[in-house]
């Protein structure tokens, strides 16, 4: 069995920062792309970044030059670095992995959410 935990989330102010973690544990044998997804109140869910095993990263036109992802793979771990918030940035934040686990088989984990909050 495999769990992502995420920890991080919390109320800010506008233009304040904050850091993300997310830990994968449990039966692996591989990590492929691991990103980081939020859902604000009566929206959908939405692409913040993601990051490909060897480092290769992708970012949603809305936080380009702000929020930076980041891995450790000897962790099993994924960060989001969030600088310059603003309340649009407001919303439970998701961490995602695809894992190669044990027996071999490749599977999308979500983690549990954590709340950002970001006061004006």
């Amino acid at each position: 069995q495999v769990q992502l935990v995420e920890s991080g989330g919390g109320l800010v102010q506008t233009g304040g920062s904050l850091r993300l973690s997310c830990a994968a544990s449990g039966s692996i044998f591989r990590i492929n792309d691991m990103g980081w997804y939020r859902q604000a109140p009566r929206k959908q869910r939405e692409l913040v970044a993601t990051i490909t095993s060897s480092g290769s990263t992708n970012y949603a036109d809305s936080v380009k030059g702000r929020f930076t992802i980041s891995r450790d793979n000897a962790k099993n771990t994924v960060y989001l670095q969030m600088n310059s918030m603003s309340p649009e940035d407001t919303a439970v934040y998701y961490c995602n992995a695809e894992i190669l686990g044990y027996p071999l088989s490749t599977t999308d984990y979500w983690g549990q959410g954590t709340q950002v909050t970001v006061s004006s």
